[in-house]
């Protein structure tokens, strides 16, 4: 039985140059989790999860292991080609470099790539100069 996706509460903050998001997303692996960024549109899912949890006689059901979906829209546009994502303790965690003005807004599509089973990341830039990075690159420096 494939279930409706559930909305998930997220927290929005920015910096001069960055817009962050988090949200809760528990009980999910790395590569359940998927982001689409357009320009100042964000859309965050998170696969279903948990073999046999419809055919459990639940008591109380106040949460599930997904799915989940949200869509957000930002105060301002981002370069999604360089965004940055961790999951981890069960929360998505993306980092998006803001565009100056006059910038033209690039695209993402991307799923996280699995560290071990409930870590998880996405590498579009390193440091504070904003350098395109992959997440293979970034593996690479840190072993």
């Amino acid at each position: 039985m494939q279930r409706e996706a559930q909305s998930v509460p997220v927290r929005v903050y920015q910096s001069d140059d960055h817009i962050m998001i988090a949200v809760p997303m528990p009980g999910l692996e790395a590569a359940d989790i998927s982001v689409n960024i357009s320009g100042t549109h964000v859309v965050l899912r998170g696969a279903e999860r948990g073999v046999g949890q419809h055919e459990r006689d639940l008591l109380l059901e106040e949460w599930r292991i997904g799915p989940y979906c949200r869509e957000i829209t930002l105060p301002h546009p981002v370069a999604g080609t360089l965004a940055n994502a961790t999951y981890g303790n069960g929360v998505l965690v993306l980092s998006m470099p803001k565009l100056k003005p006059g910038e033209t807004p690039t695209g993402a599509d991307f799923q996280l790539q699995p560290i071990d089973a409930t870590r998880g990341e996405r590498v579009g830039h390193s440091g504070k100069a904003i350098k395109p990075k992959t997440t293979a690159e970034h593996a690479k420096k840190h072993r």
